[in-house]
């Protein structure tokens, strides 16, 4: 193992950990609240469909915060990179509160815009409406993790996750079991967990601002340019979410058995493609820096010294859930319908990892170059490649399976915008902007 692969790892594997422990959150959850019943499960599909896609269009504070931070710290400007880092942080503040009050208020106009039976769309809108004053906490998370990342403290954020799952789990079979709260037992515990985390992040990238003197309070120029350059992010974002919304909806239409399935089948992707991000995370990191310090070859060899270890990490992947498929299915629920169903879709999960590999690793680069312009037209253009794919599974009622055939479609349509924007120079700007 060479120096650029101790770098690469030095980084990725604090990050894996970190990265990891964010959806097993969603898992526990899952777990927990799969062994209530098949509506609960159901329920949980649809709410947490709509915070993961609230939070994830705001995975800009995270992705962009890192790039920004790394640039200024590339430079030399580590004054810089704490008052980028206390916009990213504000801007976070700004908008979890308003997704909060959104998914609050508007849960039950949200959940039934998905049209669920009855019974599965009120247990959707009591996850809501309950998880909902957690977003602002997440999205904190979000942009101190990016701070830190930006900074290559990677153990913060590792310790904080760990911690705060741990009370996760533990708050939840409290409240869910102990105490029959049923599925708001589990939003609450989640929360809670959620707002823990929030606050001593927070506190952490504060501290580190007083250290370097940067200013504290908003700085309205600072938050407009940090929304600025989030914007092309969030439209890459919001075709990804995309992407597992159409996915959703097609799976409503055939029952709550396959609506359940598809819920477990998109929590165990979202735990592979954290374990496959960890790489990216030192893609930003690293190509950020690089370009911030005018290191364009470098750049290039660490890129294509990632793209190796995204392939062998997605292969990885692969096997080990193969490996798993005929036991996986029981640990999130005891339907024998919901299981079956998830037998092929975990074989097609499996078999695209190395692909996805790819895809973390080249989209991690281009943010860390800040090329979201670039990302967001790619996303847009394999959106449009997908939809048809996931809409006739629907008209011709394929299965579950072929909906997940088709969204391997949509992961090979990414890979190939992504290799072919990494084989030209245009996306290697130097310097801190």
């Amino acid at each position: 193992m060479d120096t650029r692969d101790r770098e690469i790892f030095r980084i990725a594997v604090p990050a894996f950990a970190a990265l990891v422990s964010e959806p097993l959150m969603l898992a526990a959850d899952t777990a927990i609240i799969g062994h209530l019943g098949t509506d609960p499960l159901a329920g949980l599909a649809i709410a947490s469909t709509v915070l993961q896609t609230f939070v994830g269009l705001c995975v800009f504070l995270a992705y962009g915060t890192t790039a920004s931070v790394s640039r200024h710290i590339g430079a030399e400007d580590v004054r810089g990179a704490m008052a980028a880092g206390m916009s990213g942080l504000w801007l976070a503040v700004l908008i979890g509160a308003l997704a909060a009050l959104l998914a609050g208020a508007g849960a039950t106009l949200i959940v039934g815009a998905f049209g669920p039976e009855a019974a599965v769309g009120d247990q959707a809108v009591t996850y809501l409406v309950w998880a909902a004053p957690g977003i602002p906490a997440m999205l904190v998370v979000l942009a101190a993790t990016g701070v830190l990342r930006g900074m290559q403290d990677l153990k913060t954020p590792l310790y904080t996750v760990i911690v705060a799952n741990v009370a996760n789990v533990v708050l939840n079979l409290v409240l869910v079991y102990g105490l029959d709260m049923g599925i708001r037992g589990a939003a609450i515990g989640t929360t809670v967990a959620q707002l823990g985390s929030g606050l001593f992040l927070a506190y952490v990238v504060v501290r580190a601002v007083r250290r370097e003197r940067a200013p504290i309070r908003p700085d309205r120029s600072g938050i407009r340019e940090s929304a600025r350059a989030g914007v092309a992010l969030v439209v890459r974002t919001l075709t990804l979410r995309a992407a597992l919304l159409i996915a959703t909806v097609v799976a409503t239409t055939q029952g709550s058995e396959a609506l359940a399935a598809q819920q477990v089948a998109v929590t165990i992707v979202s735990i592979l493609a954290f374990a496959l991000d960890a790489i990216a995370i030192a893609g930003q990191t690293l190509t950020g820096r690089s370009l911030g310090a005018g290191d364009v070859a470098g750049t290039r060899s660490t890129t294509r010294r990632m793209m190796g270890w995204g392939v062998a990490s997605g292969v990885v992947a692969a096997v080990l859930l193969l490996a798993s498929v005929p036991w996986l299915p029981g640990l999130f629920t005891s339907d024998e319908g919901v299981r079956h169903l998830l037998v092929g879709a975990l074989v097609v999960i499996a078999l695209t990892q190395p692909i996805s590999g790819v895809v973390f690793v080249l989209d991690g680069v281009l943010i860390g170059a800040g090329d979201g312009a670039y990302l967001a037209w790619a996303g847009v253009a394999t959106l449009v490649a997908y939809a048809p794919l996931a809409i006739a599974v629907w008209l011709l009622d394929a299965g579950l399976t072929w909906l997940w055939v088709a969204y391997a479609g949509f992961m090979l349509a990414r890979m190939i915008t992504l290799v072919l924007r990494e084989r030209t120079d245009r996306w290697m700007v130097v310097g801190t902007r």
